[in-house]
């Protein structure tokens, strides 16, 4: 995990990226949308394979150390927000997973998520997505998925890290305009900019000796 100190213009690498309304008494999101677009079958296809893969979701860290110092500094930072210590872990560890598996940092999803629903599992935007990451329900049909719950933990963070993974796909790398499409404002600076605010704000550094320790030859994995 690195800092996000590059302009969000410039390409990022697969492994370097990633109104108000209620619903049960829950507050709802300040979002946008992401708009239908027509799927070439290939795509269509390789989408449905990425959301409806059930591997194991355990996050890979380079130490048991490291993944440690991870969940402390993130839980810390995400407590205020979700109490619940056992949801909260659950949750940031799941963040991991799908953002990695995506190619996506998972501080960046972490910044994605405060800003769509600022961490609040049933919120509903006045355009009609859902959850952490404010999946538009079209996704499910499309994707030939219609029984999925997006308001599902791993669920919502699947699809929504795939999502923005295929957005990313589609602009050649570029944050920027990837991030306008998620939220239905492409072209337009203020998500983009909001994200990558909120992004910074959840950077994540390891400690040099912990780094060291991961990558001695007999290090614990």
């Amino acid at each position: 995990m690195t800092t996000p100190a590059r302009p969000l213009r410039r390409l990022l690498g697969a492994t370097a990226i990633v109104s108000l309304v209620t619903l049960a008494g829950m507050q709802g999101a300040q979002a946008g949308q992401q708009q239908y677009e027509p799927l070439s079958a290939s795509v269509q296809a390789s989408l449905q394979g990425a959301v409806s893969d059930r591997a194991p979701r355990q996050p890979i860290f380079a130490s048991h150390a490291l993944r440690d110092h991870w969940l402390g500094e993130m839980s810390r930072q995400l407590a205020k927000r979700i109490p619940d210590a056992r949801y909260r872990n659950d949750l940031l560890l799941s963040v991991h997973y799908e953002a990695t598996r995506a190619g996506l940092d998972p501080q960046l999803v972490l910044g994605l998520i405060q800003v769509e629903s600022n961490f609040r599992k049933y919120a509903v935007s006045s355009a009609g997505a859902r959850g952490y990451m404010q999946i538009m329900p079209f996704w499910s049909k499309l994707l030939a998925q219609s029984e999925d719950n997006l308001f599902h933990l791993r669920t919502n963070l699947r699809y929504g890290c795939t999502i923005l993974r295929h957005y990313l796909d589609i602009e050649k790398g570029d944050l920027f305009r990837a991030l306008g499409r998620y939220n239905g404002s492409l072209g337009k600076a203020d998500y983009p900019n909001k994200v990558h605010a909120a992004w910074q704000r959840w950077a994540y550094q390891p400690p040099p000796e912990l780094i060291t320790a991961a990558n001695l030859p007999d290090a614990r994995r």
